[in-house]
């Protein structure tokens, strides 16, 4: 089976696993937990599926929507675009979660600014704070400007 690891991981992406692997599987597979990892968060024991995102958050990181999507241990369905995760009560866009799909409802935003933000956040591990976005190749002041009021870490 395939499975996305992101988040608070050594090495986040795509990994391949036996069938019946669990979480704690996937993040070992991604060269471990980071030292900023919420383990209380997550349920490392919990089964991992096919085409799941398994997200590890960082200390202090809201925990994701449990609506649309959401498997066991902040496990995401691969397919479940679109869902409530990335976007919070207030209707702001998390960009530590939220998809390429979901990203692109922000002005200014298309598919290849989406992947670069996707990218920088799986490579650094997400974003601390929303000026955090200036670092991505392709947003500048005026798109960060844009952003700011509708975007949220």
């Amino acid at each position: 089976m395939v499975v996305h690891v992101a988040g608070a991981v050594q090495n986040p992406g795509v990994y391949e696993l036996d069938s019946g692997s669990r979480v704690n599987d996937a993040v070992t597979a991604a060269g471990g937990l980071r030292g900023d990892a919420d383990t209380s968060a997550i349920n490392l024991a919990a089964s991992a599926s096919d085409g799941s995102q398994v997200y590890i958050p960082v200390q202090g990181e809201a925990p994701p929507s449990s609506a649309g999507g959401t498997e066991a241990a902040h496990s995401f369905a691969g397919t479940g675009l679109g869902t409530d995760r990335g976007t919070d009560a207030a209707g702001l866009v998390n960009i530590n979660m939220a998809s390429a799909e979901e990203l692109q409802t922000l002005p200014k935003v298309g598919p290849v600014l989406a992947a670069s933000i996707i990218s920088w956040r799986e490579q650094y591990g997400g974003f601390s704070s929303v000026d955090e976005l200036d670092q991505v190749s392709g947003i500048g002041p005026a798109t960060l400007e844009a952003l700011r009021p509708l975007v949220t870490v």
